[in-house]
């Protein structure tokens, strides 16, 4: 179930197969007893070795408590392999209600630290990069704060192994648990030579996953999805979804498409600046790319909007929909749409501003983040 007050992930018993989380095993024999004891000493000198690198990085002390209740479970199981009854202990991604988005060709790389930095002492719940990051490029991000969530908004599978993937998240999350989510999407055609069957794509790269030999949980990746089946398997593999570039009734549709436990967390650019013409200039350039993208074109099209809304960089309805300009209350208030439509989350990405937005965020966080 999702906490819509804190953006907490929490496992609802009904979400979990009937038996994984409490079953009766049968009376072990020596060889297995043996076996069991061996696996939780090697077990529980993994956990204390975990545990002291975990201590010496002075991570903060809530996720290390965390993590070390999962390391000690795991020693008191032995060698048994966690499977959906992972489910049920208390790991969770805190995203909050709101989070930032930007990329690094945006932010530079030199800024990062400085921008997670500042993302986490505003109150902002995660700090999203886009451009189908590399995972070990999230490390400056999560040394520079002690809670953000970092997150990718999106890893594309067409530049990814698999096991690539989740070997590289599985040391990020020893050294940083609970504070890194992978959002994962299959890309556009128009940029991807091999595009074919995003569905069965995707499904396809997800099974890889479950089978790597480093684990990404369900729980620690999310999808970007924009139609209906894909928003399904959003919801049937993953943590839920991250959608960009959509308007206020995507999120509804969104929201029912996933059900009540998922994640909906839309990405939404703004442009906080008061001179009219100006903004909508602003956001006409950013809109005019992904307006000829056929996958947002028609998750558009799809929920509102017609074809004259979509050529030009955007008509005024559209532009101040999807990417809203103004004063800060004025984009708020499509924030709270958003949240009131089914959002748990929102990630707002601050057109106009150079480098790290520090003006933009300040003024967003003060509206929006009490």
């Amino acid at each position: 179930m999702h906490n819509l007050r804190s953006g907490r992930v929490d496992c609802a018993p009904e979400q979990v197969p009937a038996g994984n989380c409490a079953r009766t095993a049968p009376e072990p024999g020596p060889r297995r007893v043996r076996a069991a004891r061996i696996a939780a000493r090697t077990a529980a000198r993994i956990a204390a070795r975990t545990a002291a690198r975990i201590a010496a990085r002075g991570l903060h002390r809530r996720a290390w408590l965390h993590r070390r209740a999962r390391l000690h479970r795991r020693a008191r199981l032995g060698s048994e392999r966690l499977t959906t009854a992972s489910l049920c202990d208390d790991r969770h991604v805190d995203l909050g209600k709101v989070g930032v988005w930007t990329f690094y060709r945006a932010l530079g790389e030199d800024n990062a630290g400085a921008a997670a930095s500042l993302a986490e002492r505003l109150g902002f719940g995660a700090l999203w990069i886009g451009g189908s990051p590399r995972l070990p490029n999230m490390r400056p991000l999560l040394e520079a704060s002690e809670r953000l969530v970092v997150a990718t908004g999106i890893v594309n599978i067409w530049h990814y192994e698999p096991e690539q993937l989740a070997a590289e998240f599985a040391e990020l999350d020893a050294d940083f648990p609970g504070r890194l989510l992978v959002g994962i999407g299959i890309g556009h055609p128009e940029n991807t030579d091999e595009y074919a069957r995003p569905l069965a794509t995707t499904r396809a790269f997800l099974d890889r996953l479950d089978r790597a030999p480093a684990q990404l949980p369900a729980d620690r990746r999310c999808l970007a999805a924009l139609a209906p089946r894909m928003l399904a398997l959003s919801a049937e593999r993953s943590l839920g979804t991250h959608p960009y570039f959509t308007a206020v009734a995507h999120t509804r549709t969104a929201r029912m498409a996933v059900g009540p436990g998922a994640l909906v967390a839309p990405e939404l650019a703004c442009v906080l600046d008061e001179d009219r013409e100006r903004g909508r200039a602003t956001a006409r350039a950013y809109a005019e790319h992904y307006l000829g993208l056929r996958n947002y074109r028609n998750a558009l099209l799809a929920h509102g909007f017609d074809e004259s809304d979509c050529v030009d960089g955007g008509s005024e309805r559209l532009i101040d929909e999807v990417v809203p300009q103004g004063s800060v209350s004025k984009i708020a208030a499509v924030v709270r749409r958003h949240f009131d439509a089914g959002a748990d989350h929102v990630c707002l990405q601050s057109l106009g501003e150079p480098a790290v937005p520090i003006q933009a965020w300040s003024a967003l966080a003060a509206e929006l983040i009490s």
